[in-house]
């Protein structure tokens, strides 16, 4: 895990550095470079994502891990180098795990969040916290039986977003994502699932 989180990190910054200097000049009139004095966040976007989950499910041993991916949309306001918006997102994801006679699996969530954020240029360093609501499914690997439930909860984070060439940016993210308890039958007990997920996406805006 600490691998992966190394590898975001260095995408990260690669694509920071590089961009950062390809959004700091731009073509003069005369054909020369020339500093770009300021860059806008302000706007709607819509993108994709792809990154990695792992967690752990409350009151079970299982620990549920795998892959993800899904789509964003947002708004961005923006005032001097201040920025705050509101992202809602929808994720599949391949998290699971078995232990002993119990399999849990988390093969969707989503989110409604806030985000806000301080812009040097063309980099966004910012924060995001709100409500997450997703699937959870229990199997009984002795008998086949399942149980899924849906669960609201919270989620929080970090992330940088660097914009790139027209209207495309990208960014990094790690997100926290806690689905409350709900009561299960086929465990017995409450379960709920605690989520730690790294991002890589792009974004469109417009």
């Amino acid at each position: 895990m600490r691998n992966i989180g190394f590898g975001a990190a260095i995408l990260a910054a690669t694509i920071a550095t590089g961009a950062a200097f390809a959004a700091d000049v731009e073509s003069s009139p005369y054909g020369g470079p020339a500093r770009r004095s300021g860059y806008s966040w302000q706007g709607p976007y819509v993108g994709a994502n792809l990154g990695y989950q792992w967690g752990s499910t409350r009151n079970n041993a299982t620990k549920p891990a795998g892959v993800l991916g899904g789509l964003q949309a947002g708004y961005n306001w923006q005032n001097g180098q201040f920025v705050v918006g509101a992202e809602t997102d929808l994720q599949l994801s391949g998290a699971e795990d078995v232990f002993a006679p119990w399999k849990f699996s988390n093969p969707w969530f989503g989110t409604l969040r806030g985000r806000a954020g301080f812009a040097l240029s063309n980099i966004l360093f910012y924060g995001t916290v709100g409500l997450a609501y997703g699937g959870l499914r229990a199997q009984s690997t002795l008998t086949g039986v399942t149980e899924t439930k849906t669960h609201t909860g919270w989620a929080a984070g970090l992330g940088m977003e660097v914009a790139l060439m027209g209207n495309w940016s990208a960014r990094a993210e790690y997100l926290y994502v806690d689905l409350t308890d709900r009561a299960y039958s086929l465990t017995g007990t409450s379960n709920g699932l605690n989520s730690s997920m790294l991002r890589l996406g792009v974004n469109y805006r417009f």
